[in-house]
């Protein structure tokens, strides 16, 4: 059950701001501070018809995941998120083509009906609405961040 209001800050993010307090923060989960490593896109779209959604999985990833590392402090035991973010977005654009390709109305023995595909998309652009909120990845979302103190290293992503 869903609890209401503002979703809490994270342990970190309350600490450096300030905001923490112990009857009203929980600490959390604490993870070492390790990058997250790619995984094997043939492995998780095996296929030789799955060589475009590698690729915008792979593309995704090399894009968005060095950002989140950087900005929000993505550690590799929180790298499913991101792998499941890279590869809802490579089945939406799959689907989104499909899309385009098919229509939105098929003919069927039954007469026309919905594309397939239209349900496909919708619930996939629904779990990606909920992955880019927890991410932080919308311009709403992205104000909830802190990102994480540097500790005066300026090799970051963005130089």
């Amino acid at each position: 059950m869903a609890i209401p209001g503002q979703k809490p800050k994270p342990h970190i993010q309350a600490v450096r701001e300030g905001t923490f307090r112990p009857d009203r923060n929980c600490e959390g989960a604490t993870f070492a501070p390790l990058s997250p490593v790619e995984p094997d896109w043939a492995e998780l779209f095996p296929g030789d018809a799955s060589d475009d959604v590698r690729g915008k999985a792979a593309d995704v990833w090399a894009r968005t995941v060095p950002a989140l590392v950087f900005s929000a402090g993505l550690t590799d035991p929180q790298r499913e998120t991101a792998i499941e973010y890279c590869v809802t977005v490579a089945r939406l654009w799959q689907a989104e083509r499909e899309l385009s390709r098919s229509g939105l109305v098929v003919e069927t023995e039954r007469g026309n009906v919905k594309s397939p595909w239209v349900t496909i998309a919708g619930q996939y652009r629904s779990h990606f609405r909920s992955l880019v909120g927890e991410l932080g990845l919308s311009p709403a979302s992205a104000t909830r961040i802190t990102p994480p103190e540097s500790g005066g290293d300026d090799d970051g992503v963005f130089d």
